[in-house]
């Protein structure tokens, strides 16, 4: 009959790279795992183990980079995914991972945020976890753009002009990829004099879209929003903050509200654009999101 230690170590899973935005935190749970599934043997796994499997020499390097007290270098990097047993991709994404975690400023530890985001993506696609037809489908923030300049004055849908409209942000390809795909959705309809205008709403049924695909229109607007910053002068720019201490019901409450707010101010100046023109098109950003855990009753 096997005891409780026993059932407990056959019963641990391994940690999940593609589950953590912290690599201290997925190595922590790594040793932890480790730990727990060789208690039973002779030999249970240590720091010294993992250091051993890694070519370091140094018995406790695993700890001090788990407490912060060191960080990884691109060399450092490959020989930790030689001791977590990690498989080409996994090494790719391990050492994406290290440098988000490690990036200080805030644009370069964005784009890292990025690109780990589409290679866990690429991996599911690979995986078959999501659909890759159905994730090209999901509009990028340029056909949202091109979308909204259908109601903006003097837009002529020109390939050139859209580029210099979205300031060089996007590539001409990109943009004639988009342009067409709206069309061919019938999100934009093209009059007989050339002009386009409005067709039927865009992402009809987002409800239904995985919440892994809406992520890949959210990361593009944060990245969006982050180049802002660097681009647009202040005046052309509204940025506020609030950090706020909640009850679950309140969050829940203000949720509500920044919904209705997000679907009135929609409402409001759609209204307007069936009258008249805009000036330019405006991207705005509603990010609402924890910074602290609750504590835990003991």
């Amino acid at each position: 009959m096997k005891s409780r230690l026993e059932a407990t170590a056959q019963n641990a899973q391994p940690p999940v790279l593609a589950a953590y935005a912290d690599y201290r935190h997925y190595l922590s749970d790594f040793y932890k795992y480790k730990v727990k599934t060789s208690s039973s043997v002779i030999r249970p796994y240590s720091y010294a183990t993992f250091s051993a499997a890694a070519d370091i020499k140094s018995p406790n390097y695993l700890k001090l980079i788990i407490e912060g007290k060191r960080n990884l270098s691109d060399a450092m990097v490959l020989k930790f995914a030689k001791a977590l047993q990690l498989d080409k991709k996994q090494t790719e994404e391990f050492a994406v991972l290290v440098k988000y975690g490690q990036a200080k400023d805030p644009l370069e530890r964005n784009q890292f945020l990025k690109q780990l985001s589409d290679l866990r993506v690429k991996r599911q696609i690979d995986s078959g976890e999501l659909n890759s037809e159905n994730f090209e489908k999901v509009p990028s923030w340029v056909t949202w753009v091109l979308y909204a300049m259908a109601d903006q004055k003097g837009v002529d849908f020109d390939i050139d002009q859209l580029k210099n409209l979205m300031k060089g942000r996007a590539r001409i390809d990109e943009i004639q990829r988009c342009l067409d795909g709206l069309v061919e959705t019938g999100e934009l309809e093209k009059t007989e004099d050339g002009e386009f205008k409005k067709g039927r709403r865009m992402m009809k049924g987002a409800e239904q879209v995985p919440s892994a695909l809406v992520k890949k229109l959210q990361r593009e607007l944060i990245y969006l929003g982050m180049e802002s910053l660097y681009q647009d002068e202040p005046n052309d720019r509204e940025f506020g903050a609030l950090t706020l201490c909640l009850t679950e019901s309140e969050f829940e409450k203000l949720k509500f509200e920044l919904r209705h707010f997000r679907k009135k101010i929609y409402k409001d100046f759609m209204m307007n654009r069936e009258t008249s023109k805009g000036d330019r098109v405006f991207q705005m950003n509603m990010q609402f999101f924890p910074v602290t855990d609750p504590v835990l009753d003991n």
